[in-house]
């Protein structure tokens, strides 16, 4: 019989990120808040949460991320400019930001990495699981990975992370696991993980992305982890401790996804991820795609 599980309600999502990728528009914008299509992408990453049935969301901030707050903020102003105006669409739009979820924000006032960040949440999430969602993965919402991910957890214990199979050429750009099969398809083992492995060296070719799911014990083994690539302390590096000895606070098991997953923290992904969703979209869809496939046979 399955052992009874603590369930889990709290969702950490690390924004403390420069967005150097995408200046100098994110010089006084955060990229979290770089529309896809006319959503901010954080946006999408709290909805996924939210959908999953963590609705108690930490943000984890830094300088001039102030936006971020803003935006899941009321705004009364422009709610009763709105209201006046008899624009129910739009101002349903608006405040379905500050509905969404319960809002927590901490800073990591030195950025020290991912690990960093995830430690700065351990105040709020406690001796409890919690999921990390990074804002540079959206995933498609008719892909239900982080409900998967809970369930696993709650199934196998300790913690689950998100793999994907990649060209192996490209694994080097990746987190990548070594991992054996379980009973479930879609689920391995995870026995060892390397950060970013040079292609001839790596063990797989599955690459971890920004979803995790992770047992609390996760915060001693990140507390005694040195800094590692780029001189910052690396999620991967703790997560590989609690592979190795599960009696640390483990297993690490994968969920191996294959579904639908928009990559918004390159640029020509991010404009790749607005043309696939504007395509999908029922009302700009039908419209948009007859536009694209003109000017792609007129203009290229």
């Amino acid at each position: 019989m399955t052992e009874s599980r603590t369930r889990i309600r709290k969702a950490v999502i690390p924004a403390a990120g420069l967005g150097t990728r995408f200046l100098p528009a994110t010089k006084a914008t955060p990229k979290e808040m770089l529309p896809v299509v006319d959503k901010p992408a954080i946006q999408y990453v709290v909805e996924e949460a939210v959908t999953a049935g963590l609705s108690d969301v930490l943000m984890v901030t830094g300088r001039n991320k102030r936006p971020l707050e803003d935006h899941f903020d009321r705004n009364y102003e422009l709610e009763e400019a709105l209201s006046r105006k008899g624009d129910q669409s739009r101002l349903a739009r608006v405040q379905e930001s500050s509905d969404l979820a319960t809002m927590h924000y901490v800073r990591q006032g030195d950025p020290r990495g991912l690990g960093h960040a995830v430690l700065c949440a351990e105040p709020h999430v406690g001796d409890q699981p919690f999921a990390v969602l990074l804002g540079d993965d959206l995933i498609d919402p008719r892909d239900p990975l982080l409900q998967r991910m809970v369930q696993v957890q709650e199934e196998y214990g300790g913690s689950v992370i998100a793999l994907m199979e990649v060209d192996p050429a490209q694994i080097g750009l990746y987190g990548c696991a070594a991992a054996t099969p379980t009973g479930d398809d879609d689920v391995v083992t995870v026995s060892d993980l390397v950060e970013k492995p040079d292609p001839a060296d790596a063990p797989s070719n599955l690459a971890i992305i920004g979803r995790y799911v992770l047992d609390p014990a996760v915060f001693e083994v990140l507390r005694k982890t040195e800094p590692g690539r780029g001189n910052e302390i690396q999620l991967t590096d703790a997560l590989q401790a609690l592979a190795a000895d599960p009696s640390l606070g483990g297993p690490v098991h994968g969920v191996v996804f294959k579904g639908r997953r928009y990559d918004t923290g390159d640029r020509g992904d991010y404009l790749r991820a607005i043309v696939r969703l504007a395509c999908e979209r029922e009302d700009l869809g039908p419209d948009f795609r007859t536009w694209l496939r003109s000017y792609v046979t007129e203009e290229m």
